[in-house]
């Protein structure tokens, strides 16, 4: 199936399809061989974005701006302190602004609304670089890495132990359901995702034929992992929480006995960063041959190529 994303906005995968998804990781495996190649393109030359930022990042960051100027183009970066994004001016009045100035427009922030008002009224392709609900880009970099792994993301099995209401987990359990991949969480049950969002994504998972599994255990979702994933215990904004958490999660730390539970030595470690070392995961594992973590990282670069490249030009 020919697949066309031009004028295409990102703020979840649920408006994306496993053919698209999969269009956009084999146009990132394409553009990383440029990239190691040291083959030089100007594609989005003449080309502009504005990057929002109300949360800090490291990777989101360098990624949109790194992969926006090799090409040619030019990235201007705007955090909350600089415009005036939903103070003394509505959120659907900048998006019409920069929509007239810019060729697309990244946002990164707490409100899922504030990017969906941006891709309403901007009238140029809006990208999520993470709001609290979803985090879509880190997703694709996520199945790039996994591929390129094991060769296939049909029918293979990511666990997520840790904090599974999170941006992450959400994103990750949608992206999973959408290409075949299994997708199991494993996480207290305060901290399990919400069952409509289950269910919405096992329906999806259905059709793909993967399953997404939720358990309190992790001796019950270790086994026949092909990737077991994490991310930090407390996110943005919960700080307060920091302690509770602790206590909370220490069972769903990343060790490498878990990594041994997986039963398949073949199995790798996967984590979005910043980590906090020794919390959800342990040095042993976060520097060991399991760990995929810098592949992941570098991969949010070419992901976020592809995806701009494939939105941007006809």
């Amino acid at each position: 199936m020919a697949v066309n994303l031009h004028g295409r906005s990102l703020l979840t995968l649920k408006h994306y399809t496993r053919d698209e998804i999969l269009y956009l990781l084999d146009l990132a495996d394409r553009v990383k061989a440029e990239r190691r190649r040291g083959d030089v393109h100007q594609r989005f030359r003449g080309k502009t974005i504005a990057l929002l930022f109300e949360k800090l990042s490291t990777r989101t960051r360098c990624a949109f701006e790194t992969a926006f100027g090799e090409e040619g183009g030019h990235p201007v970066f705007l955090s909350s302190n600089d415009i005036h994004l939903g103070v003394k001016e509505t959120v659907e009045d900048t998006a019409r602004v920069l929509g007239r100035m810019f060729d697309a427009i990244e946002f990164r922030g707490f409100d899922q609304r504030t990017v969906e008002a941006l891709a309403q009224y901007a009238g140029v392709p809006v990208y999520n670089g993470l709001t609290d609900l979803y985090h879509p880009t880190q997703v694709l970099a996520d199945l790039q890495t996994l591929r390129e792994t094991t060769g296939t993301l049909i029918g293979k099995t990511i666990t997520y132990m840790g904090d599974g209401r999170n941006n992450v987990a959400r994103s990750l359990m949608i992206g999973c359901a959408r290409v075949g991949t299994n997708f199991t969480v494993v996480a207290p049950e305060s901290l399990q995702p919400d069952p409509e969002s289950v269910d919405e994504c096992r329906e999806i998972a259905a059709k793909s034929g993967s399953g997404i599994v939720v358990t309190a255990a992790p001796e019950e979702a270790l086994p026949g992992s092909d990737a077991v994933y994490t991310d930090v215990w407390v996110s943005m904004g919960e700080e307060k929480k920091s302690s509770e958490r602790m206590q909370l999660l220490a069972p769903y730390r990343v060790t490498a006995d878990a990594m041994r539970a997986t039963g398949n030595p073949q199995a790798v470690f996967l984590h979005c960063l910043p980590a906090v070392r020794g919390n959800e995961v342990t040095d042993e594992v976060m520097d060991g041959p399991q760990s995929r973590i810098w592949d992941q990282a570098e991969n949010r670069k070419h992901t976020i190529k592809a995806l701009m490249i494939a939105t941007l030009l006809a």
